[in-house]
């Protein structure tokens, strides 16, 4: 745990989290004239471009990895960059700016089942504590009328709910990878290998590449600012941020996305979304609070491997 007396930076995740919740700005104008994945294509080209410096080495160390280290990143560049970024873009075709950026914060319950599936953690019943009130949150977050679910409201709340599950993919195989390569090497090697991935989306959905000069500021602005800007700045704070004021800070994204859809983007929320929105976030946060005890998220870690006692000598 780290004290707050030795350059404590939870006002740098703080930041970087408020800069995540400013995406809407830029991705649902653009969503209203542009394909998902022309969209995802120009936003991973613009961060592999400024990242390239780096590619070279990081692909060295990804060989030396081995092949396990390998098909993580194969999976958390196509999967958990290219293709949950798709499907975040498209939810924001489907619905209000707030729904899917907040219905993101259930990633944390995804990526535990899967440390469960993946890793060998295993649950206790003490996990739907948490578990329960997110996912009941997360209902009423998403269908303004929670009672009579509309077949557009369940499609944007798929697509965002899917999203998340490939960023929990990305969280837990990340994992994995950063146990054999350095930080910046896992940052390059994701958004490279997501760029060819992207192009193949484009051209699987038959998106054009062409865009006009209108889109250009835009298109940066993404890619920039909350993406490698707010990714840099992210790390670069967590590195001195205690988890559990880490996950305090990055309560402002949530209400940076609040503030954005229901100011600037027209969104009206229902009562019910807005006590939605507040019981996801409480759940996750008390999960993410609970850090410090034995079981603090009903996940235990799975026990190691007994090693066979030496032979005594005779």
């Amino acid at each position: 745990m780290i004290s707050a007396r030795h350059g404590d930076r939870m006002w740098a995740v703080a930041i970087a989290a408020g800069l995540w919740g400013t995406s809407a700005l830029m991705r649902e104008p653009l969503s209203a004239v542009l394909p998902a994945p022309t969209i995802v294509f120009y936003e991973h080209a613009v961060i592999a471009l400024c990242l390239s410096p780096w590619i070279l080495p990081a692909f060295r160390a990804l060989a030396a990895a081995g092949r396990r280290t390998v098909l993580a990143m194969a999976v958390v560049g196509g999967g958990s960059s290219a293709g949950a970024t798709t499907l975040f873009t498209l939810a924001f075709t489907t619905g209000d700016p707030i729904t899917p950026q907040v219905l993101q914060k259930m990633q944390p319950l995804f990526a535990i089942v899967l440390a469960v599936l993946v890793l060998g953690e295993r649950l206790r019943p003490r996990f739907a504590l948490y578990a329960v009130p997110a996912l009941a949150g997360a209902w009423l977050l998403a269908f303004p009328d929670p009672l009579a679910v509309s077949v557009s409201n369940a499609k944007g709340t798929a697509l965002a709910l899917g999203a998340a599950l490939l960023w929990a993919c990305g969280t837990v195989l990340g994992r994995l990878a950063g146990a054999a390569l350095a930080p910046v090497h896992v940052t390059t090697v994701r958004f490279t290998i997501a760029l060819p991935v992207a192009l193949a989306i484009c051209g699987a959905t038959g998106s054009s590449l062409a865009v006009g000069a209108a889109q250009v500021p835009l298109l940066l602005a993404l890619a920039l600012i909350p993406g490698l800007a707010a990714l840099s700045l992210y790390y670069w704070g967590l590195g001195r941020t205690a988890a559990s004021r880490a996950t305090l800070a990055e309560l402002s994204f949530p209400l940076v996305s609040a503030v954005v859809g229901v100011a600037l983007l027209g969104a009206e929320p229902a009562w019910s979304q807005w006590a939605g929105m507040a019981v996801v976030l409480a759940a996750v946060t008390a999960m993410a609070l609970a850090r410090g005890s034995a079981a603090p998220t009903g996940v235990r870690a799975p026990e190691p491997a007994r090693q066979p006692a030496a032979p005594s000598a005779s």
